[in-house]
């Protein structure tokens, strides 16, 4: 646990150090960690990078629910976001809508031909709801168990 709690709050350091901070030697962290990617635990170490500065001031997320919901219309619906890099994250929600999606765009026109691409391929009813700012960044799994609850002691 202490390890991938390292490994989450910064996963561009070192063995080395990644080791000395979990207490282990240097080849059993390499190890842990190797196991750990190939269980599917750690899934992938990647930048987080912020959208404005690397060219994309429009952050939105979109609701989309389909025309259809046999597997046919799912899957090309799936395949073709899947295949657009400016949607960046999505998920398959129950609810009102179908999926969430989380797009980002350089200017208008590319949205709009995003939101046109989607409603191609069985979007029926997309809303497109603006980034304003975030709140809280995405953060690390609490991993280790929660504090206790206080102890309250009951008056006499």
């Amino acid at each position: 646990m202490r390890l991938l709690n390292e490994l989450q709050a910064d996963a561009d350091r070192t063995n080395l150090e990644l080791a000395r901070m979990v207490g282990l030697s240097p080849a059993a962290t390499l190890h842990r960690v190797r196991r750990l990617k190939e269980s599917g635990v750690i899934r992938v170490i990647s930048a987080q990078l912020d959208a404005a500065a690397a060219g994309f001031p429009l952050q939105m997320y979109v609701t989309a629910t389909l025309a259809r919901h046999d597997p046919r219309t799912t899957k090309t619906f799936e395949d073709h976001v899947r295949a657009m890099p400016q949607i960046i994250a999505a998920d398959n929600v129950t609810g009102e809508m179908d999926y969430l999606l989380t797009v980002v765009a350089r200017d208008v026109t590319e949205l709009r031909d995003v939101l046109a691409a989607l409603a191609a391929r069985g979007g029926q009813r997309l809303v497109t709801y603006l980034r304003l700012d975030e709140v809280k960044p995405p953060s690390r799994l609490p991993l280790l168990p929660a504090a206790p609850p206080p102890v309250t002691r009951k008056r006499s």
